[in-house]
């Protein structure tokens, strides 16, 4: 049974007069006396392939922002705190950069001015609404095909075509090299220089995940730069941590008051592979696979804030939700990085998915399962057109569960 709403209006006059009003946190606990406990409750919109939004290509400038603030006021009404917006896909631009194109998924051809700037837009409607913004960008990925005379003329893929690995259908700029690496850092710092942005965001992406037969090929990059390292692997390692560690340090520099975090696939290692490992048998590790040790970013403080796809259910064999939430408390336990789960409520309803994702009730139980461990500060949802289609109310329990007041999320 769907809850009712509470007016968006009504929503951003009082979560903005509550937000202005409460004390500041504890540095110790993040608790606010006598307030609602501060948590994340956020929710992505991606717009990689129309995901989300716009809802597809072409739309008119109008019709684009029309969508978008549909998007902002359903994350309001369901008493969401952060939108995660999607804003350089496919080494484009959702904003006027000098660095990369305009995106594709706005009007349909890469390069075109869409008429308005969404990036802005978003930021300004969101504060509107008493919902912060956080910038999301994938660092490597060029295009969704194969084919690089598609992407646009001026694009700095074409310009460098040594910068760049197809691999599995797709497009991939080479992590390996240095030039590569300070590219991509300065195309994405150019949104943070420019716009008042809440956060920093990288999704789960990094060297792409594997495609059975076939090799990433980076082999003149690794002979040109890998001597020191034991293995390619840990060259390949080290190149995603320098990304990680200089694009932290250059969010502090640029805008000091934004927060940096990451999204990572929800397996560091299993435990059979490493004793520090999660009591899981996933087919993927990011350590091995992706080559992003993100629990040691967690361990050395690397970034502000972690959020771990957990896109399973409680009980899945492979990957229980109730056995990687522990594990990631535990690895979060004692260092400064703020821990957050990634919930597929895109699962919820799904027909194709376990007959546990049939269940109004199994995100609900994720947040109640949360609530055990002071680690978790708190949800994102994946993602924003799940939201408002909720197809069998499993949003509206975890707001009638949960979100019975507004929080303000943690800084």
């Amino acid at each position: 049974m769907r809850m009712g709403r509470v007016s968006r209006r009504a929503f951003a006059v009082a979560a903005l007069s509550a937000f202005t009003m409460m004390p500041q946190a504890s540095a110790a606990t993040g608790r606010r006396g006598g307030a609602p406990d501060s948590e994340m409750r956020g929710v992505w919109i991606a717009s990689v392939a129309n995901r989300d939004w716009p809802s597809k290509s072409g739309l008119s400038a109008a019709q684009q922002r029309a969508e978008l603030l549909t998007h902002l006021d359903t994350a309001a009404d369901n008493r969401l705190n952060t939108v995660f917006l999607q804003v350089r896909p496919t080494a484009d631009a959702m904003w006027p950069s000098p660095y990369e194109p305009w995106s594709q998924y706005l009007t349909g051809t890469q390069g075109k001015d869409p008429g308005w700037d969404p990036l802005g837009t978003a930021l300004e409607e969101a504060h509107a609404r008493g919902l912060q913004l956080h910038a999301w960008f994938n660092p490597y990925r060029v295009a969704v095909h194969a084919d690089p005379s598609r992407l646009a003329a001026s694009h700095p893929a074409r310009e460098n075509p040594h910068w760049v690995v197809t691999y599995g259908g797709k497009l991939f700029y080479n992590p390996g090299l240095p030039e590569v690496r300070a590219f991509v850092e300065d195309a994405m710092l150019d949104a943070v220089a420019k716009y008042p942005v809440d956060g920093v965001h990288f999704d789960d992406y990094f060297y792409p995940y594997p495609v059975a037969g076939q090799t990433f090929d980076d082999a003149a990059a690794y002979d040109e730069h890998g001597g020191g390292f034991p293995d390619r692997a840990a060259w390949r390692r080290d190149n995603i941590d320098r990304l990680v560690r200089e694009t932290a340090d250059r969010v502090k520099e640029v805008r000091p008051g934004a927060c940096f975090g990451i999204s990572p696939f929800g397996v560091w290692r299993n435990a059979g592979t490493d004793p520090l490992g999660s009591d899981t048998t996933a087919g993927v590790e990011t350590y091995d696979d992706l080559h992003a040790d993100t629990r040691k970013w967690v361990r050395e403080g690397w970034i502000d804030y972690i959020v771990p796809q957990l896109y399973w259910n409680i009980g899945f064999a492979a990957a229980d939700y109730a056995k990687l939430l522990p594990w990631w408390a535990e690895a979060a336990r004692d260092s400064s990085t703020q821990l957050y789960v990634g919930e597929a409520l895109y699962k919820a309803g799904d027909p194709a998915q376990p007959a546990a994702w049939q269940e109004t009730g199994e995100l609900s139980r994720h947040l109640t399962l949360a609530a055990e461990y002071p680690q978790v500060r708190g949800h994102v949802y994946f993602a924003a057109k799940d939201v408002a289609a909720d197809r069998i109310g499993a949003m509206a329990r975890v707001v009638a569960d949960h979100y019975g007041q507004p929080a303000p999320p943690p800084r």
